[in-house]
């Protein structure tokens, strides 16, 4: 069989956790031991699992490989699992029955499976595990740890709708420790004086870069079909306001990346745009904000820079 490259697709990992709602069995395991666990899974077997914060995310993604050619798809999702292998038959026979195309898994018996992500090309990891993401994000790694209920998710809706913040998810958080060390008006001051200077980029700059390749595809579709409708619309949801929106947005167009919609909302609580907006998934690197956010919106915690380092 000739190799399978993946260095052209985007290639998201996701646990059985952020997949999957796992609570039920996770209980199982933490009150009666992994062998009563095993026991269960087994007893199981053919009861599909109800889906999880990720799972209508990952299902709008994977929809998009109809704007690919057959066999070379445009998205690869990848399970990574804390399960092995027997106990991951549930999960594998649940993606089946949900009609998911996802035919890769790494099963790693109780060890963290984050170590993949670069060598399976993963610009975005997902789980419930925040433990693992966390030894992710440390490691250089784009992971991100799910929060919040499901999406009510109708299946014969193909829009997806991503929200992203923007210091310490796209971009790095040397503006972000400004603010946190010297205040507001130092932040903005600071943000003025270097607008022409594009920030570092963040965790997630490279995820949005691949969603950015799906929707420079969905425009070729549209070029030769006018009636075709655009799927896939990219939000920015900051804190910042003027004048420090500027930075945010030069620093965008000169990574090469874009977003269709922008919110700076000077403090104004995000949850309350996200109910409107509804979002499939959201990626924040506050656990502030998105206690509003994951309220109604399946959302996404980035434990990266230096806020984080302290933060629970």
């Amino acid at each position: 069989m000739p190799a399978y490259d993946l260095a052209n697709r985007l290639v998201v990992g996701v646990a059985s956790s952020a997949l999957f709602d796992l609570r039920e069995s996770d209980a199982v395991f933490r009150e009666q031991g992994e062998e009563a666990y095993r026991a269960y899974q087994e007893q199981h077997l053919d009861d599909m699992l109800r889906p999880g914060v990720a799972f209508a995310f990952i299902r709008r993604l994977l929809s998009l490989n109809d704007l690919g050619e057959p066999g070379d798809p445009l998205v690869e999702v990848i399970i990574l699992s804390r399960n092995d292998p027997d106990t991951g038959l549930r999960v594998m026979r649940s993606i089946q029955a949900r009609e998911l195309p996802i035919s890769r898994a790494v099963f790693m018996q109780g060890r963290s499976p984050y170590a993949f992500i670069t060598a399976l090309n993963m610009s975005l990891f997902l789980s419930a595990n925040g433990d693992d993401v966390r030894e992710a994000v440390a490691a250089g790694l784009p992971a991100g740890h799910v929060l919040g209920s499901p999406y009510a998710d109708d299946p014969a809706d193909r829009e997806l709708r991503i929200a992203f913040d923007f210091d310490g998810v796209l971009a790095g958080d040397a503006a972000e420790q400004v603010y946190q060390a010297d205040g507001l008006e130092e932040f903005r001051a600071y943000e003025a004086r270097n607008a022409a200077t594009p920030h570092d980029p963040g965790p997630l700059r490279d995820f949005l870069a691949g969603v950015n390749r799906i929707q420079r595809r969905e425009e070729e579709r549209r070029a030769s079909d006018p009636d075709y409708p655009s799927r896939v619309h990219v939000s920015l949801v900051t804190a910042r306001n003027a004048p420090a929106h500027e930075r945010a947005v030069r620093s965008l167009k000169q990574w090469g990346v874009r977003v269709n919609g922008a919110f700076f909302l000077g403090g104004i609580e995000k949850g309350a745009v996200l109910k409107v907006l509804r979002p499939h998934i959201f990626f924040d690197d506050q656990v502030t904000h998105l206690e509003s956010a994951s309220r109604t919106t399946p959302s996404v915690h980035i434990p990266f820079g230096k806020i984080n380092e302290t933060a629970p």
